[in-house]
């Protein structure tokens, strides 16, 4: 009997073990690698989650001409104000870019790259959010597309957040 006591008891504790592990959000690293990515990310039932619309640039030189690159920055500098401004927005629904789990990354090919999306200035600002002091990591895509709302855009960001 008390075998038996003893082994009901030890699975109760695994089933309990089991259970709170698997209502975390687990990110999944990419095996092999230090990619500043989430391979995969597994959200649990019991997480709120949240859509951020894309954000777009701010404008940083309000004495350039509207709708030009000048008027927003380089890669760099917008994906580092859109990224400011998605951590405005979690930040006034009570999250921290540590709740994102999914990001959608639309980058426009600059001219002074031949055209191609600047990938590098867009993960040198990146890597100001994600990767560094905050460990959680997003799952990501990143695309490159013919063109935003404004022809000075050259980075779009969209996520979404999960919080238990």
């Amino acid at each position: 009997m008390k075998q038996h006591i003893a082994a009901t008891l030890l699975m109760a504790a695994a089933v309990v073990t089991a259970s709170a592990t698997a209502q975390d959000i687990v990110r999944h690293k990419i095996p092999g690698s230090d990619f500043p990515i989430a391979q995969a990310v597994t959200i649990p039932p019991n997480a709120t989650i949240h859509f951020i619309s894309g954000q777009v640039p701010p404008m940083i030189d309000k004495a350039a001409t509207p709708d030009t690159i000048a008027a927003y920055g380089d890669t760099k500098t917008q994906t580092v104000g859109v990224l400011k401004k998605i951590e405005e927005i979690l930040k006034g629904m009570n999250l921290t870019m540590g709740d994102v789990v999914k990001m959608q990354v639309f980058l426009v090919g600059d001219p002074s790259k031949g055209g191609r999306g600047d990938v590098k200035g867009f993960m040198e600002g990146y890597t100001q959010f994600f990767g560094g002091p905050q460990p959680n990591l997003p799952a990501r895509a990143v695309m490159t597309v013919a063109g935003l709302n404004s022809a000075g855009w050259l980075v779009e960001i969209e996520v979404v957040a999960a919080k238990k």
